[in-house]
């Protein structure tokens, strides 16, 4: 029996010999297919890990997209945001705007950025060879060759550090060069050049017609900022970790063998899918945050934008409530993922940092405690193998490293690609006419559901006509069914009626702002109406732009007008001591603050007057002015053949008016010619009327103490 196992263990020996050798002989074949396959690995999962399908939530958002009523509950959820399908379709839409072609420059500079990544990669290996070389060196006590390679480290110092500002300079101005294709094709859709047009005006629309952006200044500025930086830096730490990861694990398992690379790559592998699944949503975080702040910053913008109401109703106390209450709901989310953050950095940096730094070493100690085929090496050779591949393996598990928190920096540019998707998505639908505004209960019943379904006519026209148009408002709230007026050029009219009932809605129309849901409107171009509001509108810039607003001084003089005529515009609303007292047509102010509410309304007239459009929309343009102002302004605007159309409730205002369109606040109307001579006889009379019904009372109680008294 013993001789019998004696016999089966020399038999085994002898075939595990053969096999060794067979294996020896074969083995750089096996060496050469085993780095192919982890290269081709690394790659798959690489790109399976990004690859992720979509959340049901993506999907059921990607479907959702252009409902007309969006349920409350479900716009007050924020979205779910991850490294999905629906990223990466967004990702690659914007990266057609942000590198348009392969002959841009912002293809070029990702050129030369991997470029750069590859020479840094090179100098790496290098460093590492070298390192081993000067340890090497140290064990064998040969001084001459210890410094030639401390001069060596010296020399490929210059290259090294040279390479790393390139690569950080080359990032920064990728950022800029995103930020600055992007933020040109929002601001060409926003404030584009189609602003006539009825795909035009997206900058109020958006705000006022449109319910899913409340703060696109803060997309514009602050997330296509942030957006443009982590696209900049999501290349370089994700390409450059990969291609490390690639090259220096090939020159590892040409020192320590493919084997030992492949059960380093099993047990790397395995812990790293566990900690990819405990991952938080990030990218979640990231568009939550940014909703969050920006919606602080609209409340903090409103307290600037209504300061004065506010001061004299004393609502400190309201505004600071309201403040504080957007103020805890941003920190109670910043501490909510300050948390998970924590816990997961902990997890992080043990895996990464100490399990995998474990492997590692086991992995470098293959060649001191087993016998590599070929290799016959003393002391000061193990010691700079050791070395070595030490220094490779801790770049290639920082590099690995760097790839799974890639996978973290990705969350938060989905993030950030969900807001900018957002507003590109919600300008584009926009243009085409699609809003999603939360509208009133009666919308959706009746006839007035039929109405807002429905499309109406503009076409261009010298007269204003309405034919069986209705007025509806952004939410839905029909205020008039059917509305039908025609005014010719050089016919004022006057428009009247209780607030609410579709006066300044009308002029929306007009100007394009809004859109028509029935009937006929035949109107001029946008361009030739302006409008004056009681507050008018006064830009950043000089006293002289305030009056051309919004042509430039260069298309100012190209119309062939001087300074000396807008000063004689002035004269005209007694304006003309403004440029003396405020230091000249250059002189730069906040013009808002600067001037009274009836200087910012001459103001105004004169910018009417020097324009000289063919409709003029005054939305109690007057009431701020004194009496003999205000007909001296209609009297010179008639000289001009400009057409007003008037919203006021200033008897004054009538002689100056042929027709007249008066609502009732009811739904109803009545448009006719304006007899001001017989209107203001008739409100004389409504005038006595009302006067001598509140004497009645007092005629009947002296009658009641006369009656007592007889009695």
């Amino acid at each position: 029996m013993a001789a019998f196992s004696t016999l089966r263990s020399k038999s085994f020996n002898e075939r595990f010999a053969r096999f060794s050798k067979a294996y020896a002989v074969h083995r750089p074949l096996v060496q050469r297919f085993l780095n192919l396959a982890f290269i081709i690995y690394v790659l798959g999962s690489t790109y399976s890990g990004l690859s992720t399908r979509p959340s049901s939530s993506s999907s059921k958002q990607g479907k959702g997209k252009g409902k007309a009523k969006p349920d409350a509950n479900e716009s007050a959820k924020p979205p779910r945001v991850a490294v999905d399908a629906l990223f990466y379709q967004r990702l690659s839409a914007i990266l057609r705007i942000v590198i348009p072609s392969i002959r841009s420059k912002e293809a070029l500079l990702l050129v030369m950025h991997s470029s750069l990544l590859i020479f840094r990669t090179a100098i790496s290996l290098y460093v590492a060879a070298l390192d081993g070389k000067i340890v090497a060196s140290l064990v064998r006590a040969r001084p001459l060759e210890f410094f030639w390679n401390i001069l060596r480290w010296l020399l490929v110092a210059i290259p090294a550090t040279w390479t790393n500002s390139w690569l950080s300079y080359i990032q920064n101005k990728l950022a800029i060069a995103y930020r600055t294709r992007l933020t040109r094709e929002v601001m060409k859709q926003y404030l584009g050049e189609e602003a006539e047009g009825p795909e035009g005006k997206v900058y109020y629309k958006l705000s006022n017609l449109d319910d899913r952006i409340k703060n696109p200044d803060q997309m514009i500025t602050h997330d296509i900022q942030r957006f443009s930086t982590h696209l900049a830096a999501i290349y370089s730490n994700m390409a450059k970790p990969v291609l490390d990861v690639i090259l220096y694990n090939y020159q590892l398992s040409q020192n320590v063998g493919a084997e030992g690379l492949l059960l380093l790559t099993v047990l790397v592998q395995s812990t790293a899918v566990l900690l990819r699944r405990l991952t938080p949503p990030f990218g979640m975080y990231t568009a939550l945050s940014a909703q969050l702040s920006g919606s602080l910053r609209h409340t903090h913008s409103r307290i600037a934008e209504f300061a004065e109401e506010i001061a004299f109703l004393g609502g400190e106390e309201t505004e600071k409530t309201l403040l504080e209450r957007e103020y805890a709901s941003v920190v109670q989310h910043e501490n909510h993922v300050l948390s998970r953050r924590w816990w997961f950095g902990c997890i992080e940096e043990g895996v990464i940092k100490w399990l995998w730094g474990s492997f590692g070493l086991v992995l470098c100690a293959i060649p001191v405690f087993f016998k590599l085929p070929g290799a016959q090496i003393d002391l000061g050779g193990r010691t700079e193998g050791f070395v070595t591949n030490r220094r490779l393996l801790l770049s290639s598990s920082d590099a690995f490293g760097r790839v799974m928190y890639s996978y973290k920096d990705l969350s938060e540019l989905a993030g950030y690609t969900a807001r900018v998707s957002l507003l590109l998505d919600t300008m584009k639908d926009i243009r085409k006419g699609k809003f999603e505004k939360a509208l009133v209960s009666s919308a959706t019943t009746g006839e007035n559901a039929h109405i807002l379904r429905g499309r109406g006519q503009v076409i261009e026209s010298e007269d204003i006509q309405f034919e069986n148009v209705p007025i509806v408002t952004p939410n839905g709230d029909v205020l008039l069914r059917k509305l039908s007026f025609h005014v010719r050029p050089g016919q004022h009219l006057l428009i009247v009626g209780p607030n609410g009932c579709g006066k300044s809605s009308l002029f929306r129309i007009l100007g394009g702002l809004w859109p028509v849901y029935g009937g006929i409107v035949r109107k001029p171009a946008a361009s030739e109406f302006i409008l004056i509001p009681q507050r008018p509108y006064l830009s950043l810039g000089t006293l002289r732009d305030q009056i051309i607003y919004p042509d430039s001084k260069e298309e100012m003089e190209a119309r062939g007008i001087t300074d000396d005529d807008l000063l004689r515009i002035l004269a005209i609303v007694e304006m003309d001591n403004v440029v003396e007292r405020e230091g000249g047509w250059d002189s730069a102010r906040e013009w808002r603050d600067a001037l009274s509410g009836g200087d910012k309304q001459k103001i105004a007239w004169a910018r009417l007057f020097y324009h000289n459009p063919r409709y003029a929309i005054l939305d109690e343009a007057t009431s701020l002015v004194p009496t003999e102002m205000e007909g001296l302004m209609m009297e010179h605007a008639t000289s001009l053949g400009i057409t007003l159309l008037t919203v006021s409730h200033r008897p004054s205002l009538w002689k100056y008016h042929a027709l007249i369109l008066h609502y009732d606040g009811q739904g109803g109307y009545v448009f006719t010619k304006l007899d001001a001579e017989k209107r203001l006889a008739l409100q004389e009379e409504k005038q006595s009327l009302e006067a001598r019904l509140l004497e009645v009372p007092k005629v009947k109680a002296r009658l009641s103490e006369l009656k007592a008294l007889e009695g």
